[in-house]
């Protein structure tokens, strides 16, 4: 005996496009920048995670209570000859973070250290101005 099969085509046309992931072979998205942020009485401890990237390509820049931290990952072509790359996952260009603090930094006493692939900031609060008593003469 003969089953027949009714058959929508636009139900096979949704069912195959919501179960297969579809790739379009573009270069991934920026990778977010994780950062912990660290109050102390004197100041704040900043540390990112910038893997991959030189030290001369990552700039910090402080105005204020404001800090803004970005990095450039270059392309380094490093396929040698009788190779071809067939895929390439890892992020190439610019990534940015920027966030305020509750007090406004002492810029002239930043310091940064880079080291496998974190960046360490201590970034000390400015100390406030004193109100000073004013004797009228």
């Amino acid at each position: 005996m003969n089953s027949l099969i009714r058959r929508d085509p636009l139900d096979d046309l949704f069912r195959g496009f919501f179960v297969r992931p579809v790739d379009y072979g573009t270069q991934s998205e920026a990778p977010a920048m994780k950062i912990d942020v660290r109050e102390q009485e004197s100041g704040y401890l900043v540390h990112a995670e910038i893997p991959g990237v030189k030290k001369e390509d990552i700039h910090v820049a402080v105005d204020g209570p404001v800090v803004s931290i970005s990095a450039e990952r270059r392309d380094e072509k490093d396929v040698r000859e009788g190779e071809r790359l067939l895929r390439s996952e890892r992020y190439v260009g610019k990534i940015s973070r920027s966030f305020q603090l509750a007090q406004e930094i002492d810029e002239a006493h930043v310091t940064a250290r880079y080291a496998e692939g974190v960046l360490e900031l201590s970034l000390p609060k400015k100390v406030a101005a004193q109100a000073r008593k004013i004797t009228i003469q």
